[in-house]
């Protein structure tokens, strides 16, 4: 695997388990609650977050043809998630055709652990817990956010004060008042 390869591995698994603590609070009766995604209450930003992870799995076989999945469930995203890990941990291409373009794994993965990040923060305040992004996983994921944010990937940022901590930085770069 390449350098980048195996940071966004890295970032990846550290991103799982971040959002594994929120999503096994999910239940039955909480799918209504409206998330920081202001149009999106959380089944329906559980079903983005199953999409997101199918077509991360599919990039591991070298191409992604993005395709809805329908609605998602918590229980089956950690499992799909333990399954993505595993999948990128193994030997993988070193480009990923998506849409016509061919992208480095190592870029793919990372924007993946930052996905799967920043919508485990969503879960976590959608059901009003205190589910900080710790401060230097915060750090590491920032670049993969200002990368993310000037290709428009998620919400126009926010504004914030030059001295905040890295986890409000990241939240404020992808749209989300931290």
């Amino acid at each position: 695997m390449s350098s980048r390869l195996d940071a966004g591995v890295e970032l990846l698994e550290r991103s799982l388990g971040y959002t594994r603590t929120a999503l096994a609070r999910v239940g039955p009766t909480d799918l209504t609650r409206r998330t920081p995604c202001e149009r999106w209450d959380l089944a329906a930003l559980l079903a983005h977050m199953d999409d997101a992870l199918d077509a991360f799995l599919e990039a591991a076989g070298g191409s992604v043809s993005v395709r809805p999945s329908g609605p998602g469930d918590a229980t089956g995203l950690c499992t799909k998630a333990c399954t993505l890990l595993g999948v990128w941990s193994a030997t993988s291409p070193s480009t990923v055709e998506v849409g016509g373009v061919d992208l480095d794994t190592g870029l793919l993965v990372g924007t993946a652990a930052l996905e799967i990040t920043v919508h485990g923060w969503d879960v976590a305040r959608a059901l009003g817990l205190d589910h900080p992004i710790p401060g230097a996983f915060a750090a590491a994921l920032l670049p993969w956010a200002q990368l993310v944010s000037a290709q428009g990937g998620f919400a126009p940022p926010v504004p914030l004060a030059g001295d905040a901590p890295p986890d409000a930085r990241l939240l404020a770069a992808l749209g989300r008042r931290p």
